[in-house]
């Protein structure tokens, strides 16, 4: 029962035990808390008068604040927060921070547990106390909570003052602020955070932001709410960053026109977007600018014409309108000369960009000039792209069409002044300035510029010399003095023209195409030893190939006049053009060479030069220049001659070529009636024709017997020809060469085996593919309605008789004699390729 006041302390047996320990220990907070688990059943009056017991005695114990806090926040736990039990807990709270003021815990509970009870005032200095308490390290613990119930206020002046405080602490987080005042439509201030943001270079923006970004957030801010941020400049903000920013340009020009015209100043936002057009560098920029101000210009219109279709006027009267689409249609008709602007800016040494502004004047005078004149004043040669003799050509060129052609020298007078990059261009304008002069035929004007582009300065210099100007160069330019030389031939004398290829071959700029066009000029004036004078030079000039021109137009001419009265200088000539000459040129010039000993010389001189020649040419060109060789014997002194000739030719040339010849000189040799010599030559050359690939040298090989031969010479042909097949079917590399060409015939490929790339598996496969050619060899045996084309060696004399009958029944005449021992191929002894005399099988020409 309680007395005075008080609640009676009523204990029961179980709690003896704790009360015993209490009293002898009543400052261990173990003692305390063994008994408040014991009594956790309880009632809440008896836990809470426990607990208020050991704080009596222990009031510094955070843990027994904590539990105890903690276990009356429970308590109320669903309660209607106006019942004055949370009142009790909050002085219970305030109670327990006069001891308990350094414990951030404590704090964070107590401020929580006011906002639960909406009381705004005492949580906000519940707060401030909490800040004030505690040490600047345990802020972090308790500005989150803080600023989280700020937000939540439905007046957002009192979380504007709490983020002003916390921004002084922590300015790293002003994007949290900016946000905040955004979302509540302070955007004023959000405005001057960010400008202040942005103006910070140690700023670093926790949401990995870079400063171009935030100062375009900056600039979508300002522009966008013109009637809402009073605080800030915005023109010279944005122009601001128009200096930081170079190579993005075109965002901040459209937000600082987009600002002006949503403050309704229409002219001046225009004024913003022709300034924009007019300084941007990059193509990129000036699309946004341009389509922002094209479609400022469309909503103009749209808005004009909405506005008069409301009011009920005519549209057809309405001065207003009909300006704003002329304005409209003026900007889309500047457009490429806007782009174009933007090019020159990005690069004032583009040439070609010049000229295509001159093409977008088309039909404007006054405005070609000014944009030739400005573009030859402002593209520097050294700098240039492109060609910018060009420049002051076309501009020239502009005045000569005009009929202006005073200032159309002018120009050129000009542009010879100008120190070009190369010789080159120098040169182009004096050819130009001639030309111009021959257009009009001012025919003494322009040998007179010729002239003196060619005459040779105060200074003489290199012509690759860079560190001389273009103007000491250009006399050993190759295109003035060739453009000099034709005037010359044209309009001037001879001696003036002969002057002007000799200084060409002096200054050592001559090409054999200047020497030919030197030597037949002369030979047009009759000076025909001048003209070969002409050709010696060009000759020590230049060496092959290049001088392979000059000495066939020097042959050639030189045999034209002279023909056979001076055959020792010819001679003379064509073995100096030998010397020394490549292969690939030397064909031309030994056929001149056998020309001239065929028609002035002797026979067996031109005989030799086509000896020397099938040595001498390429050996792609040896089996032409011998078939020219052969013809040329046989016209000469007749087909028996040729024979030294093949014999040769199958010597050195290859297999492929070699068979060619062969069979030729066998055809040769059989309509001389030489039989013998023809099969001695077949049998020589089936060294080389495998059966299976050249089937034609064996057909022919075969018709010869039949029209020629015996019953003899054909069993020794079918046996050559077996033990040649035996032969390649042996070897390797024939095999492999066989399978490629199977493959290649069935496939349209060829496998790429390099040699000694065929391992233990491919020498099978070529094995088996040897095996399955000879047998298709086999299958592919003459049909009955043939004459002959194997005899097997087993045939019978009777049966090879009546075959050789058949064949040629005025040459054959087989006795009844024992049959041939028939050798096997096998035995067949096959003469090597060796020296051609061992063709004729003895037999030699008388």
């Amino acid at each position: 029962m309680p007395v005075n006041g008080k609640q009676d302390v009523i204990f029961e047996d179980d709690d003896l035990p704790y009360e015993e320990e209490i009293i002898r220990n009543p400052y261990s907070v173990k003692c305390w808390m063994r008994y408040i688990e014991f009594k956790q059943n309880a009632s809440k009056a008896v836990l809470n008068m426990i607990y208020e017991r050991a704080l009596k005695e222990l009031p510094g114990s955070y843990k027994l604040w904590y539990n105890y806090l903690r276990e009356r926040r429970k308590q109320v736990k669903g309660k209607c927060i106006n019942e004055p039990v949370y009142e009790e807990i909050n002085n219970c709270h305030e109670r327990a921070l006069v001891f308990m003021h350094k414990m951030p815990r404590i704090w964070i509970d107590y401020c929580q547990f006011l906002v639960l009870q909406c009381k705004i005032t005492r949580s906000r200095r519940s707060f401030d106390r909490a800040l004030r308490a505690l040490p600047v390290t345990q802020h972090p613990r308790i500005w989150p909570l803080y600023l989280r119930f700020v937000r939540n206020l439905p007046l957002p002046e009192t979380a504007i003052r709490v983020y002003r405080r916390y921004l002084k602490l922590s300015p790293e987080n002003a994007e949290d602020y900016i946000e905040y005042l955004k979302s509540v439509g302070r955007l004023d201030e959000a405005a001057v955070r960010l400008a202040a943001v942005v103006n910070d270079e140690s700023f670093v923006s926790k949401e990995g932001k870079s400063n171009y970004q935030l100062w375009h957030e900056l600039c979508d801010l300002i522009s966008q709410n013109p009637d809402k941020v009073t605080s800030l400049n915005v023109g010279a903000i944005i122009r601001g960053g128009l200096t930081r920013f170079t190579d993005q340009l075109g965002k901040l020009w459209c937000s600082l026109a987009d600002y002006y015209i949503r403050s309704g100043l229409f002219e001046k936002a225009r004024d913003v977007y022709e300034e924009a057009i007019l300084t941007v560098v990059t193509v990129r920029d000036f699309t946004q600018v341009f389509d922002s101000y094209a479609q400022f210009e469309e909503s103009m219109i749209a808005a004009k014409m909405e506005t008069t279709s409301e009011m009920g006027q005519d549209e057809e009267d309405d001065i207003d309108l009909e300006l704003r689409l002329a304005r409209f249609e003026e900007l889309i008709t500047r457009r490429p000369l806007l782009l174009n602007s933007v090019l020159l800016r990005q690069n004032p040494h583009n040439v070609h960009e010049w000229h295509k502004r001159v093409k977008l004047y088309e039909g404007i005078p006054r405005q070609i000039i000014n944009t030739y004149t400005e573009a030859v004043q402002t593209v520097d040669p050294m700098k240039a792209t492109g060609k910018p003799h060009t420049l002051w050509v076309t501009f020239a060129k502009f005045y000569e069409d005009n009929e202006q052609l005073d200032d159309a020298r002018t120009i050129f007078e000009k542009a010879t002044k100008v120190n070009y990059k190369q010789v080159d261009d120098l040169a182009a304008v004096w050819c130009e300035y001639g030309e111009m002069e021959l257009r009009h035929e001012n025919y003494e004007q322009a040998l007179r510029i010729l002239r003196k582009a060619t005459a040779i300065p105060s200074k003489k210099a290199e012509y690759f010399d860079a560190s001389e100007p273009v103007q000491n160069r250009v006399y050993k330019s190759l295109k003035v003095w060739s453009m000099l030389a034709d005037l010359e031939e044209s309009l001037g004398t001879f001696q003036s023209t002969k002057a002007v290829y000799d200084r060409i071959i002096d200054l050592r700029i001559a090409t054999p195409q200047i020497i030919i066009n030197y030597a037949m000029f002369l030979e047009e004036h009759q000076y025909f030893e001048e003209s070969f004078k002409a050709y010696e030079r060009g000759i020590a000039l230049f060496k092959w190939p290049n001088v392979y021109d000059i000495w066939n137009t020097y042959l050639t001419k030189f045999i034209d006049r002279y023909a056979g009265k001076k055959l020792e200088r010819a001679r003379d000539l064509f073995e100096q053009a030998l010397d020394g000459c490549p292969a690939k040129f030397a064909k031309t010039i030994y056929l001149l060479y056998a020309k001239l000993e065929e028609e002035y010389g002797l026979a067996r001189h031109a005989m030799a030069v086509y000896e020397r020649a099938t040595q001498a040419v390429e050996n792609e060109e040896r089996h032409q220049m011998f078939n020219i060789y052969i013809k040329r014997a046989a016209e000469i002194y007749g087909v028996t001659y040729t024979r030294a000739i093949y014999q040769k030719a199958i010597e050195v040339l290859p297999d492929e070529h070699s068979r060619d010849i062969c069979l030729r000189f066998a055809d040769m040799e059989s309509k001389l009636g030489e039989i013998d010599r023809a099969r001695a030559i077949y049998s020589y050359c089936s060294q080389i024709c495998d059966p299976r690939v050249t089937a034609v040298f064996w057909q022919t090989w075969k018709e010869f017997e039949i029209r020629h031969g015996n019953e003899d010479t054909i069993r020794e042909m079918l046996r050559i020809k077996r033990s040649v097949q035996a032969t390649y079917n042996t070897q390797v590399n024939f095999m492999s060469s066989q399978m490629l060409k199977a493959t290649t015939s069935s496939t349209g490929t060829v496998s790429d085996l390099a040699p000694g790339q065929l391992g233990i598996d491919d020498m099978k496969m070529l094995e088996q593919k040897a095996q399955q050619l000879a047998a298709e060899a086999e299958q592919d045996k003459p049909k009955p309605k043939e004459k002959i084309l194997f005899i097997r060696s087993d045939t019978s004399r009777t049966e090879l008789a009546e075959l050789a009958k058949q064949a040629n029944p005025d040459e054959i005449n087989i006795d009844d004699e024992d049959e041939d021992d028939g050798q096997g191929p096998e035995e067949v002894q096959l003469e090597q390729k060796s020296v051609p005399t061992a063709v004729y099988g003895g037999l030699k020409d008388d």
